[in-house]
Parts: C-alpha cells; sequence; structure tokens
C-alpha cells in the first residue's frame, strides 16, 4: 500500500472516531440557532471571525449565509471579518491582537452575534473580539477544539469539538455549520 492510501486511511479512522463524539454538540447547535433566529428577526447581523483555515471557514460559513446553500431563500446578514486591506492596516497601525476587535467596534451592534472560529481558543485577537462584542452588547458563540483554550468560559455559548488534531477541528466545525446552513434554508424561507 502506498504511503499516501496509509495517511488518507489513518485519516478517516481518526475522523470517523471523532464523529459519533460531536453528538454532545446537538444541543448546543440547536441554542447557536435560536441565537442566529432571534439576531435575524431583530434585524440584526452575524459577523464571523477567524484565523488562517478558520478564517476561509468564516468567508464560506458567511456566504452561504447571504447567498444560499441549498436552495433558494431570503438572503441572511452575515459578514467575515476577513477584508484583507482592514486586517492588515489595524495590525500595521494597532497590533494583530486588535484585527477582530476593531472591526466589532465598528461593525457590532447590540443585537447582534459574533461567531469566533479557532482551533486552539487561544488567539489574543479573538480573546480582545470576544471582549469587545460583550461590552456593545454582541452575543458571541465560539466554535472551538481542543480544551477551548482562552476562550473556553468567555462567550454566550461555545462549541467545543473534542479533538486535539487541528484538522479534524476544522472539518467538524465545517459539518456544524453546514448543519446551520441547512436549518437556515428550512427556517428562513423567502
Amino acid at each position: 500500500m502506498a504511503q499516501g492510501d496509509l495517511i488518507l486511511r489513518k485519516n478517516l479512522e481518526e475522523f470517523a472516531e471523532l464523529l459519533p463524539r460531536l453528538a454532545v454538540l446537538e444541543s448546543a447547535t440547536g441554542q447557536f440557532c435560536e441565537m442566529l433566529r432571534h439576531c435575524w428577526v431583530g434585524k440584526g447581523k452575524v459577523l464571523i471571525a477567524g484565523n488562517g483555515g478558520s478564517a476561509a471557514d468564516a468567508m464560506h460559513f458567511a456566504e452561504e449565509l447571504v447567498v444560499r446553500f441549498q436552495k433558494n431563500r431570503r438572503a441572511l446578514a452575515a459578514i467575515a471579518l476577513c477584508d484583507p486591506t482592514v486586517i492588515t492596516c489595524v495590525g500595521n497601525d494597532l497590533g494583530y491582537e486588535n484585527i477582530f476587535s476593531r472591526q466589532v467596534e465598528a461593525l457590532g451592534r447590540p443585537g447582534d452575534v459574533l461567531i469566533l472560529l479557532s482551533t486552539s481558543g487561544n488567539s489574543e485577537n479573538m480573546v480582545r473580539a470576544a471582549s469587545e462584542a460583550k461590552s456593545r452588547g454582541v452575543r458571541t458563540i465560539a466554535m472551538l477544539g481542543k480544551d477551548g483554550g482562552k476562550l473556553r468560559g468567555q462567550c454566550d455559548l461555545q462549541l467545543i469539538v473534542p479533538s486535539d488534531i487541528t484538522h479534524h477541528i476544522q472539518e467538524a466545525h465545517k459539518i456544524i455549520y453546514h448543519a446551520i446552513c441547512e436549518w437556515a434554508d428550512a427556517e428562513c424561507e423567502a
């Protein structure tokens, strides 16, 4: 068997072991959906942040809420905090640890929801964004992994994927936010 085959098999086995353990997040996922419903009914918006691969997931999640997931429905207010000009400007002028909190300061309003995607929960820019959101009356949801890191207990709702393997945490986050997008398709029709 080729090395690539063995690596794929190992990853499939690891993820197959993780999947049943995600069931512990069912109740939190339901709460997640209700927080989004409350936000949109109140004419609020969803802000989504992440670093690296989680930034790509933040953009992916936002576009599926704004545009569509599997079927046409009304557009839902969601913004990924990933504008490279804003990130590099804040990073240069105010420090990288402020790239998300500054955007929350500019865009966050009471009734909005901030979703933080982080495999470790330890990024200072995420911790500061959560703090800024709370000071502005913005509800917070953290999608985390490992032990939840510094963000554990700092948000209104947290979903901690029970894994220490970064790419499997990201894969699990994608399963969760795709389930939420499917919920949005069903609940937020035109």
